[in-house]
């Protein structure tokens, strides 16, 4: 039988006596622990800033572009021709039973001025349906009404970037902004969305009804025309269904038989935005995995230490064999020193990589988040890797020959 309290007296008096090879030997272990914390905890913030942007988007979000155009032989790219208009949409709307909202967008960029402040930004004619597609909310003011649509009134609804460029400190609402000379009101302020996934300021722009924009800003040579129809289905279930739906529909109003290109083109935007979370998760994975070599190659320099261990230490084995010691006592003496010093170093391993993963948040502005999960996966992996690479050592010193080992010099 195992005396655990003499067994684990003689294990730490060993480990005391060798301090500065103890601490080179959890050196490794301290290194392997804080790499996979920091490089799993780099990993999660990715995962969850591409997170937080594909949730700014706006949720099931499919988005029909215009089609391409040949001039002298060369296609020009989607969106080269005006083959999109408010009808559409408004088809989309009524037609569609996957569809819940519609927003037609002809945009573009202007110089925007107020007072003696002046700013570029994007320009949105839209309806209120944007709103909803966006999943965007007001931080104060009112949306456009379909009345301001019909009247082409000339109203303008603010991001956050372009009031902190134009006002400061100062309240928006009521102010009059000229956008190409063109008088607006503000009429509401739109809760900043942040950077997308592509890295653009969401909040760069001014949304206005798009009767004005095609009226009185951009105007248009083909009455109607639009850009760009933002669509939002019912349900992530339903956007298959959705893109089908829209592309039928689309096909049968533009007349475009079963031979034909179609003069249009329907993406799924969430399913972009997911495809570059899941390229983040497997990156997280990575960096993990990578960062865990660091944590074998210490269990292996502990495996090294162990070994010397077992050699300096023969007589002293052959001692306590001769005064009773069973195999199994020195096997589990081996065993906790090596234990001891991967659990002792994947403490001070989860630490340092806490440590490391603020540093880079702080100083290199880099997202981290360190989740107990991780935490607990580095320091169970430091337990194991004491156990697999301390038992072989172990192993070889509980075979030893007591009367060989007491010869041994």
């Amino acid at each position: 039988m195992i005396h655990l309290p003499s067994t684990l007296k003689i294990s730490f008096r060993a480990l005391r006596v060798n301090k500065m090879r103890s601490a080179l030997t959890m050196l490794g272990i301290i290194i392997g622990v804080g790499a996979v914390i920091t490089m799993l905890a780099v990993g999660a913030g990715a995962g969850n800033r591409i997170s937080g942007q594909i949730a700014s988007m706006g949720s099931n979000l499919i988005l029909v572009l215009p089609g391409s155009m040949t001039a002298g032989g060369l296609r020009l790219g989607t969106g080269s021709r005006a083959t999109l208009n408010v009808a559409d949409a408004e088809a989309i709307a009524r037609e569609c039973s996957a569809v819940s909202e519609v927003a037609p967008v002809l945009n573009g960029a202007a110089q925007v001025v107020c007072g003696d402040s002046n700013w570029a930004t994007g320009i949105y004619g839209t309806t209120p349906a944007m709103l909803t597609v966006r999943d965007w909310v007001l931080a104060s003011g009112r949306s456009f009404t379909d009345q301001d649509i019909r009247n082409a009134t000339k109203v303008a609804i603010l991001g956050q970037t372009v009031v902190d460029n134009l006002f400061g400190t100062m309240d928006a609402l009521g102010s009059i902004i000229r956008i190409k000379k063109v008088p607006f009101t503000v009429i509401g302020v739109l809760e900043s969305k942040g950077q997308s996934a592509m890295g653009q300021d969401q909040d760069d722009l001014i949304y206005i009804p798009i009767s004005t924009a095609q009226k009185k800003i951009f105007g248009t040579s083909i009455p109607g025309m639009v850009r760009s129809i933002l669509v939002k289905a019912g349900g992530s279930e339903d956007l298959e269904a959705a893109e089908k739906q829209i592309t039928e529909l689309l096909q049968q109003r533009h007349r475009i038989g079963a031979q034909q290109e179609n003069d249009f083109t329907v993406r799924n935007l969430t399913q972009i935005m997911q495809a570059a979370e899941e390229s983040s998760r497997v990156m997280a994975l990575l960096l993990g995995a990578v960062a865990s070599v660091s944590l074998l190659v210490g269990g292996i320099g502990i495996m090294n230490i162990m070994l010397v261990s077992v050699t300096e230490r023969t007589r002293e084995i052959g001692i306590r064999m001769a005064v009773g010691a069973k195999t199994w006592d020195i096997r589990f003496q081996f065993i906790i020193e090596a234990l001891t010093l991967s659990l002792t170093g994947g403490i001070l391993g989860i630490l340092l990589g806490i440590a490391a993963s603020e540093v880079l948040s702080t100083v290199a502005e880099w997202p981290t988040v360190i989740s107990p999960l991780s935490i607990l996966l580095a320091f169970g992996f430091s337990g194991l890797v004491g156990i697999f690479f301390g038992f072989y050592p172990a192993y070889k010193a509980s075979l030893l020959n007591p009367i060989e080992a007491l010869r041994y010099e």
